[in-house]
């Protein structure tokens, strides 16, 4: 791997398990054994390492959505997708991280911003008119003000402290229970009945895929 590549992989590591704010560049130095200087050599600043973070991180995620889109069945097959992708990506992610984004590294929560307001608007308002066109959705759903109020509220809510502190929330969990709710909220009875088929089609996958143990002699 460049060592380029090696920096901005090893800060995102440290960043998504501590926050941003509490990593220095000493620190990710030290966990690469290799000098400070090597690293200003690639990185002019801080801000701009946790620009290149967010910039690799939005392009996975944009991966991830366009690839959910093509392989579903049908809009609400491609919102667990969804599901799945958000389990994954906020398993093991600080949420410390948004709220030190926004604090302290301004051109990096911008490019977030940009990404939010721009490409994930368009996916969930082509998600709606998706389920709308297959008759999964409510036909009289307002698609630009749904699409707006699941881009804004639902997904900025997870990260409001005082409503859900860190200390007592799972963001992982969190994220789930309110794109479930939100998915109930805009489906049809035909959606409804589908919805039900793929959690337990879910539920089997999950129960099948757990690790059994032997007992110790």
């Amino acid at each position: 791997m460049e060592v380029k590549d090696r920096i901005r992989g090893k800060a995102e590591e440290l960043f998504k398990r501590f926050g941003i704010r509490t990593i220095t560049m000493d620190e990710i130095a030290n966990q690469l054994g290799v000098s400070k200087k090597t690293i200003y050599q690639y990185y002019a600043d801080k801000d701009a390492l946790v620009d290149a973070v967010i910039e690799e991180e939005i392009a996975r995620s944009e991966e991830d959505c366009m690839k959910g889109f093509h392989e579903a069945r049908n809009a609400i097959d491609e919102i667990f997708i969804v599901l799945e992708q958000v389990e994954r990506t906020f398993s093991d992610i600080n949420p410390t991280v948004f709220y030190d984004l926004e604090r302290f590294h301004f051109s990096a929560f911008q490019r977030f911003k940009v990404f939010k307001e721009q490409f994930l608007l368009n996916m969930i308002s082509s998600n709606l008119r998706r389920g709308i066109a297959e008759e999964l959705y409510r036909p009289e759903l307002e698609v630009d003000i749904i699409s707006r109020y699941r881009m804004g509220f639902c997904m900025g809510m997870v990260f409001d402290q005082e409503l859900f502190p860190i200390s007592k929330y799972n963001i992982a969990k969190l994220q789930k229970e309110i794109l479930e709710h939100f998915l109930y909220g805009v489906v049809s009875m035909k959606g409804y009945k589908l919805i039900l088929k793929y959690k337990s089609e879910r539920t089997k996958k999950s129960t099948h895929n757990e690790p059994t143990y032997e007992a110790k002699p």
